[in-house]
């Protein structure tokens, strides 16, 4: 009976893309458009309008971090709010320092010296950030900031650097395009922004009506209310429509969604959420699969509070929202140590009122406010940032995972072992091992330890779990090669969570079966926008014709959003890469080497763009252009795997043997989890050497045993080498793994056959 032979496996991004079309990059970009309203008031008037009327608020909003949130540079913001840079600040070849009474900053090297006037100031709260213009309209953000309670300068990009345990982490060039205002700080810091922004150029015609965050941006345009009270008769009762948003009717859902997009780490899916608006309509929100979060769900990085807002159980609960403790102009309600636990009245009134038995500190003490132990206050990038998951302090994932906990952010001269000893001693119930079990979890799959995948899928199945905690183990997943997994997101495509659900719809494209397309394509019809798009994307590849015919029209619309909400983003890098990645799906390959080329020109050291370009040149033919997009990939990181083995690929295709022996070898060496790179050089180095090739081929199936063809590659070449008994085991193990696999069924009867004939020449 014939068998096939095994062949060099395609590289992951040739024939299946290897970078997740729907990564999320950590761009902040919801922006804050127009809401809308009948289009007889749809005028802003500004916020000075406001103050005839609402004098006291407009004085409380223009001094607050919001009114403030950008304001002109001028001498007197210098003289009153910074103090002199004392020392020049060294950042690569260069050499910066800021001069308040020229309002500008010196860059110097050995040969030359630039001078870049300061226009903008952003922030104030943490830090002071300053902006230049640039050429093509780009408003930068400078190489120095200053920080407000050291009252020092500090490097802009390298106190932003992540150190993440051995990942390289290097602090960027401050003219990149992450720090382009007009890119990635603008929804946040002016209010109704036009980018203005032209391609063909890349470059801005930028303008706002008003920098910071006006009151236009929660109450909407308010031309029409302005008028409504201006020709209002004296004494005469307003009508019930005042031409205004009204925050005081809104649910507490839509005040919380409403301060989501700029207190988020998050993607966004559309350039126009209105007050009011889901926030799930129009954004994405990243979870602990981020290496920005420790395991437990603590902030290593500068995440913005809405993540773990959401893991609150007073938010959970539905009767907590931002203004209860916060203002509309974003100050802290309860800063006097005598009302300071007012913050949690009404829900917990036994422990406010008898605080010390809760608290195990004395009244009056920074201990005994409920902020110090459920909110604690961390800092990343001269940022600070309260914990607004309001759990208690877990000292024992401090031990595991190093996670900070409230207990020695104030006891700093204690260990985290006397804490967990001091919480266990006041708290007989143990709470903190649900935390350390959800934090395992996260840990092991971040790690790729799939031990612990049924006590994931036991977590995802259970009734009350968290939605944070589920969301970041269904994306965490889409690297898990069992297919175990599948049933339980399949599931989850009809969970409660609309974050949940897009998650579980983004993973189920790993594997287009009957099953997860017809899931995929329920998805695409979706209440949720964030759903629909992610059902799209995942099924990019799938004609419609084989979609079921009643989700066939949802899926077009569907896929049209997607589309749309890529195409609203023309300056922003990550929109073209999965543009780029859903085109090539969609087997549109010159549509996709155009996005994949847009993304490389806005940022060249994205290395994931020249390896899924790569792809698709090759798909063109055109292997010398794929050729040179790998080797400016492995430029950018020599020792990243992926590069290295698509490289690889195509050297073998291009019957460069020995050149693709060697970008196999150091693929493995960088990643030696790699079953494709071990599989690919047991194929290569059969035809040579028999033995190191069976080494290689051994390796690539116990790596990844999940995968069929690694399984009937070893066996088939334990069977070249005239060792038959140890073949049919090895095919043996493949198919009580996978008894539908067709070559391993050939291969066995091959093999059962020749045994038979064995043992009757024998006989």
């Amino acid at each position: 009976m014939a068998v096939t032979a095994p062949q060099q496996r395609p590289a992951a991004g040739r024939r299946k893309r290897f970078f997740p079309g729907t990564a999320n990059f950590l761009f902040l970009l919801g922006a804050l458009l127009p809401p809308a309203v009948p289009a007889q008031t749809n005028q802003w008037a500004g916020s000075t309008s406001c103050r005839e009327c609402h004098g006291k608020f407009y004085q409380l909003w223009s001094t607050s971090f919001h009114g403030l949130a950008m304001q002109p540079y001028t001498p007197q913001l210098a003289k009153t709010k910074l103090t002199a840079q004392k020392t020049e600040i060294t950042a690569g070849k260069f050499s910066f320092r800021a001069e308040l009474a020229a309002g500008r900053v010196i860059e110097r090297n050995n040969t030359n010296e630039t001078r870049y006037p300061i226009t903008q100031v952003m922030g104030g709260k943490n830090v002071y950030y300053f902006l230049t213009p640039l050429e093509r309209g780009w408003l930068q953000v400078l190489p120095v900031a200053y920080d407000v309670r050291r009252q020092e300068w500090f490097d802009t990009t390298a106190s932003a650097m992540r150190h993440f345990g051995n990942r390289g982490d290097e602090a960027l060039y401050w003219k990149e395009r992450p720090l382009t205002f007009n890119t990635s700080c603008f929804s946040c810091h002016v209010s109704q922004l036009a980018k203005n922004y032209d391609a063909a150029t890349d470059s801005y015609h930028t303008a706002w009506a008003e920098p910071g965050i006006n009151c236009e941006t929660c109450h909407g345009p308010s031309a029409g209310h302005v008028k409504l009270f201006h020709d209002l008769p004296t004494n005469q009762t307003a009508p019930a429509d005042i031409q205004l948003i009204v925050t005081t009717t809104m649910t507490t859902e839509q005040r919380n969604d409403m301060c989501g997009p700029c207190h988020a780490k998050m993607s966004p899916v559309t350039m126009n959420f209105a007050p009011g608006e889901r926030y799930f309509d129009h954004f994405d929100l990243i979870a602990y699969e981020n290496p920005d979060f420790y395991p437990d769900g603590r902030d290593l990085g500068e995440n913005y509070t809405f993540t773990s807002w959401r893991l609150s159980g007073c938010a959970q609960s539905g009767r907590l929202d931002c203004i209860h403790c916060h203002t509309s102009s974003g100050r802290y309600k309860f800063k006097e140590p005598a009302t300071a636990n007012d913050a949690c009245l009404p829900c917990h009134e036994d422990k406010v009122k008898n605080a010390a038995p809760h608290t195990h500190h004395k009244p009056g003490s920074p201990g005994s406010e409920c902020i110090s132990c459920h909110m604690p206050t961390t800092e990343f990038a001269r940022m600070r940032r309260s914990d607004h998951s309001m759990r208690p302090p877990t000292p024992a994932t401090t031990l595991a995972y190093q996670s900070p906990n409230a207990c020695n952010l104030c006891h700093a001269d204690q260990t985290a072992a006397w804490a967990d000893r001091q919480v266990r001693a006041w708290h007989t119930n143990d709470f903190q091992k649900p935390v350390l079990e959800r934090a395992a979890l996260i840990d092991a799959a971040r790690k790729g330890d799939w031990k612990k995948l049924p006590d994931i899928l036991a977590f995802l199945a259970a009734t009350n779990r968290d939605e944070l905690f589920s969301v970041s183990l269904v994306r965490l997943l889409g690297n898990c090669p069992a297919d175990d997994k599948w049933p339980a997101l399949r599931r989850l495509t009809e969970d409660a969570s609309p974050l949940v659900r897009a998650a579980a719809a983004d993973s189920l494209g790993g594997r287009l079966d009957e099953p997860n397309i017809a899931a995929l394509a329920k998805a695409t019809g979706d209440d949720f926008r964030l759903v629909r798009v992610r059902a799209a994307n995942a099924l990019a590849s799938v004609p419609e014709a084989s979609l079921p015919e009643a989700d066939r029209q949802h899926a077009g619309k569907a896929r049209a959003e997607l589309t749309d909400s890529l195409l609203a983003r023309p300056d922003d890098m990550s929109a073209h890469y999965n543009l780029g990645n859903f085109f090539m799906a969609r087997s549109q390959m010159p549509e996709a080497v155009t996005e994949f080329e847009a993304s490389m020109r806005l940022q060249p050291e994205f290395l994931q763009s020249y390896v899924n370009a790569a792809v698709a040149y090759n798909s063109l033919g055109q292997n010398d252009k794929a050729e040179a997009s790998l080797r400016r990939a492995l430029q950018l990181d020599p020792t990243n795997s992926a590069t290295l083995l698509n490289l690889g690929m195509l050297l073998g295709e291009l019957g460069k043997s020995a050149e693709a022996e060697q970008m196999f070898r150091d693929a493995f060496k960088a990643d030696p989890q790699s079953a494709q790179a071990a599989y690919n050089l047991g194929v290569l180095r059969s035809k040579t050497a028999a033995a190191e090739s069976l080494t290689w081929c051994r390796r690539a199936a116990e790596l990844q045993p999940d995968n069929p063809q690694y399984g009937y590659t070893y066996a088939f070449f334990l069977h070249r080498d005239g060792r038959l008994d140890e073949a049919i085991r090895a095919i043996r193990a493949v198919r009580k793994r996978h008894p539908e696999h067709e070559d391993s069924a050939r291969l066995e009867q091959a093999l059962m056959q020749e045994q038979e004939h064995i043992k009757a020449a024998q006989k």
